[in-house]
This record gives C-alpha cells, structure tokens and sequence, in this order.
C-alpha cells in the first residue's frame, strides 16, 4: 500500500491516481467510493494530512495540501471531495484532548468521520455527557466511515444550554454502527461522494468525545490551526474543481484529434473557433490555478510567520477560492459545448465531468455571492467577516 510515511503526500496521489480512474464506472454506479478504493486512501494516510503531528497525523502545509487535492480530483472529482470533507473536518482534532482524538481518528481501523454541515439534531445533557437524537443531511463518505459527526444544539432542563453566552452548538462523535445510513443521495453529478443523510436515535455520547461547533480553545498552536476551517474546506473545493477541469480539458484534447463534426471536412482541432476554445480556456484554468496558487501561499506564510492571519489574507483566499471553481466551470462549459452530440452519452468522460462540475459550483464554497462579498470589503463597506 502506499503510505504517506514513506512517500510524499503529492506522489502518494500521483502513485494512486491510476488506481482512482480505473474504478470510474463503480463509483458512478455504486453513488459511493468503493470499499476498496476507501481503504486504499485510508492506508495512504490522506484522510490523516490535516491531524496534529502531535495525535498521529501528517499536519500538513496548505499549499501542498490543495497540490494533492489537486490531483484526486483530476483522478476522480467525488473521490477528492471525499477526502478534502473528511481530512478538513479532522483539524477538530487540535481541539480534542490528544487522547480523545487518537482514539477517533488514530486508533479505529481506517478511522474517518463524516460529518454535516447543520445543527439538525437534539441533543440532551445527561451524567456524563448527552443523548443525542435527530436527521442529519449530506454526509459526504457516510457509509465508509468509522465515526459519524452529529451536529446538534445542546439542550439542558429543557431550555437551550449556552456556553459564553451562545447557543451550546457542538459535534457529538457517534461510532458508523450507532446510526442508520439513508439513502439519499440521488443526484446527476459527484454521484460517487455518497453524501447520503444518516439518523441518530436517542445515543449517548461520553461528554469527552464531544467538541464545541466553534468556538473550542485551539490545543496545537500550529499555522494550519489558525484558518478559519470554511476556508480550508473552500481551498480543498477549489482544488478539487481546478483538477476536474483540466482533467475535461485533457478528454477534449483526445476528441480533438478525432472527431470530424458531421457535415464537416475538418476535425475538431483543425477549427479557428475550437482553437479559440482551447486557447480561452487554458489561460482560464492557469490564471485561476495561479490565483489560488498565490493566495495559499500568501495566506500560509502569514500564519507560519506570525501565528495569525489578517482579514486582507482571508478575503483574498475566499475570492481566489470562489473564482477558481467559478473559472473551472466556465471552461468545462466551453469544452462541453465545443464538443457537439458526443458529450451527452453516459459514459462519455466529458459528460461526467459537466455533471461533476455543476455539482460542485452549487455547494457553499462557489457562490457567486462572494465576489459582492469581497466586492464590498475592498471598497470599505461592512461585509459579513464571518464569511471569509
């Protein structure tokens, strides 16, 4: 198997990624990753690149890690979703007790968490901890994973607890076993992500095993403890639609050389308006690719530099975040349309990554929102801080 230990995290993905494309057809049809293609990235260590060295873990520096996202999803754009929701959501391990978190993230066999992004369950203080009941939605790499992260509001006498005076809000980690997996998942693109919802019942959870949504006091004093985690996740999205994209630009290159358009003397490449295409989109894909590239490096050598981050650094993030997966569509989109009758098959790669691609552009990370966001923090106008 290959290991992050004795590989780099960036030829680790490079050694692994045939290995990705070969089970496309499985992922499509199964709605999830295989268990073997889990377990492979699993024992590479890829969901263990963002843990404190200090529990187990690679605690890897962000410009490498959005490489390496980079490269799982050309391979394969759910297989690095996948990893980039369940490696980010593990920095709540430099929030635990170091004990606590070998245990969930070290210590259990292919040990991975999914989480979910909404307080939709109850939870109830009782000795010792809480019982936690409620449906969870899009719970990307649900069925594979050890531990399940129920996301609820604390509820104490029956009145909502507070903790600094906010509302009580916190990850109870409940092991796969405890919980009902739904299937829920039906959807055109990132089929394979398997981003079903799960439903916990009345489960109790040690008080221990247990972590504050936000607000938890940081245990590792580490740069990459000091992003806000909505930006880790949106670095890892963006390097994940960048490898589609190019990816879609490769499968177009092959069409290209071969196809002869009906009712036309020239191949594809031989086109003035598809040498266009290709000429717009590659400088789209590298302008966008160079943008992120510039931002994560900024943005990471301020925080190893000084242990904090300014609003100027994370707003530059977030809109070189958004753009990056705003431009990857729009280059898909060209290539798709250049491509005529021949992207529309199932089975067709092109297709695949249209499908992929419009998946990933309607989660949080790419709305089109943020441009006004940081539209209106470069012109000195009061913009939501709690979004970048």
């Amino acid at each position: 198997m290959i290991n992050v230990e004795t590989r780099s995290p960036l030829g680790a993905a490079q050694e692994l990624a045939p290995t990705i494309r070969s089970y496309a057809a499985q992922i499509e049809a199964d709605r999830e990753l295989p268990r073997p293609l889990f377990e492979a990235l699993a024992a590479a260590g890829f969901f263990k690149l963002l843990i404190p060295r200090s529990v187990g873990g690679a605690e890897l520096d962000l410009p490498t890690y959005v490489q390496v996202l980079e490269k799982l999803g050309n391979a394969d754009s759910s297989t690095g979703w996948v990893v980039n929701q369940c490696a980010v959501f593990a920095t709540y391990a430099a929030q635990m007790p170091r004990d606590v978190a070998r245990l969930i993230w070290i210590d259990t066999p292919h040990a991975v968490v999914a989480n979910t992004p909404a307080p939709t369950a109850r939870a109830v203080g009782v000795p010792g901890g809480y019982r936690v009941t409620g449906r969870q939605g899009f719970s990307s790499g649900c069925r594979q994973a050890a531990w399940l992260a129920a996301r609820a509001l604390i509820q104490e006498n029956d009145q909502p607890a507070l903790t600094n005076g906010q509302p009580d809000e916190r990850y109870l980690f409940v092991p796969a076993a405890e919980a009902e997996l739904l299937d829920t998942w039906h959807v055109r693109g990132m089929r394979g992500t398997g981003t079903h919802d799960f439903a916990v019942k009345d489960v109790f959870v040690p008080a221990e095993r247990t972590v504050l949504q936000s607000g938890a006091p940081l245990l590792e004093n580490g740069p990459l403890y000091q992003f806000p985690r909505r930006l880790l996740f949106a670095s890892g999205d963006a390097a994940v639609a960048l490898g589609a994209a190019r990816a879609c630009m490769e499968a177009f290159l092959e069409l290209a050389d071969a196809k002869t358009p009906r009712s036309m003397q020239a191949t594809l490449r031989d086109q003035p308006v598809i040498q266009a295409t290709v000429g717009r989109s590659e400088a789209q894909l590298r302008s966008a690719r160079a943008f992120l590239t510039e931002a994560v490096s900024d943005i990471w050598t301020e925080a190893a530099s000084s242990g904090a981050i300014t609003l100027d650094r994370r707003a530059a993030l977030r809109l070189a975040t958004t753009h990056a997966i705003r431009l990857a569509v729009e280059v898909v989109d060209s290539v798709y349309n250049a491509c005529g009758v021949t992207a529309i098959f199932e089975g067709n790669p092109i297709q695949r990554y249209f499908q992929d691609i419009h998946v990933i552009s309607q989660h949080t990370q790419g709305r089109l929102a943020h441009y006004e966001l940081i539209g209106k923090y470069a012109l000195g106008l009061k913009a939501d801080q709690a979004r970048f």
